[in-house]
């Protein structure tokens, strides 16, 4: 017997729907849109993807065998079958289905998380990498947390295309970006100094690691220098690229979590990393992550799966 919700008297229309990708007698896959929720919580209830696909099939035994949050675009697996939900929710228990991300967040160096471990998984480029961390999420509160102890959240951070947040790009390979960290370093801070006669007492070049943001050695004598960075850089168009994100685990918001800390928070992301409060019929700027693609052996037939989202971004 499936779980009943209560009833939502007023909703905004959600004015996108899913695609079915695939269906069987045992499960259905759809390409659900950004916005729309994957079941009821909240205000939400006719407007979410399980009681979309219970009226369209009239079907009341669907159930979803795994969830994306609602502002996550991408593949999501449902289940027909009451009998069939603990089968396939399995796979994603024992981390048996392999999942590809796909993002856009600022085109910059990464920063030094407070919490967790970076890996570089091909040195000395800094893409890929292995991000490794502990993540909380604590009923009531919206953000989840980086905080210290035993790691229990894994994501593999690979670089896509670079994007200007729209606008396809050719391609950087990693180890050229790699090489390319103190050239952008050395424009930056060349530009912030560009209001005055010389560089501040103190700068020193050698000052600079290539692959992060922070400061080594002596810092700038000048107090408004940081400043002056901050703001040249705020000024500038915001580039974006994409980033392929393989998260090895399933913690809540682990990808924003990750991205966040390496100082690339995900484009259009309300929560992170601040909170901020749009109007619930608000579509207009939807959260630059795609659940792109799943891959899985079915557990009833044992024949492979993957099932790819169409979902665009940017």
């Amino acid at each position: 017997m499936t779980q009943g919700h209560r009833w939502v008297d007023a909703e905004p229309e959600i004015p996108f729907d899913y695609d079915v990708v695939y269906e069987d007698s045992g499960i259905i896959v759809i390409d659900k849109p950004h916005f729309l929720a994957t079941t009821p919580r909240g205000m939400w209830y006719r407007q979410t993807a399980l009681i979309r696909l219970r009226e369209r099939f009239n079907e009341p035994d669907i159930v979803p065998a795994h969830r994306l949050d609602r502002a996550t675009a991408g593949i999501v697996v449902f289940t027909r079958k009451p009998r069939l939900r603990k089968t396939y929710q399995m796979l994603f228990q024992r981390h048996m289905v392999a999942k590809t991300y796909e993002c856009l967040a600022p085109a910059a160096p990464i920063a030094r998380p407070r919490y967790g471990t970076i890996s570089r998984l091909d040195p000395p480029a800094v893409f890929p990498l292995l991000r490794r961390s502990r993540i909380v999420k604590r009923r009531g509160i919206l953000q989840a947390y980086e905080e210290p102890g035993e790691v229990n959240a894994e994501t593999v951070v690979r670089l896509g295309d670079v994007d200007g947040c729209g606008a396809e790009r050719s391609a950087y390979a990693d180890r050229r970006e790699a090489q390319s960290r103190w050239k952008e370093h050395a424009e930056d801070y060349a530009a912030a100094c560009s209001d005055v006669q010389a560089k501040p007492a103190g700068f020193h070049d050698s000052n600079y690691r290539a692959e992060g943001r922070s400061v080594i050695g002596r810092q700038p004598s000048d107090r408004g220098f940081r400043q002056r960075v901050a703001n040249a850089r705020s000024s500038r168009p915001t580039r974006c690229r994409r980033y392929i994100l393989e998260p090895r685990t399933g913690k809540t918001h682990q990808l924003r979590v990750h991205m966040n800390a390496l100082g690339l928070p995900i484009t259009g992301d309300e929560l992170y990393p601040s909170i901020k409060y749009p109007d619930y019929d608000d579509f207009t700027a939807p959260l630059q992550l795609v659940a792109r693609s799943l891959a899985f052996i079915d557990p009833i037939t044992d024949e492979p799966r993957r099932f790819v989202s169409r979902v665009s971004l940017g």
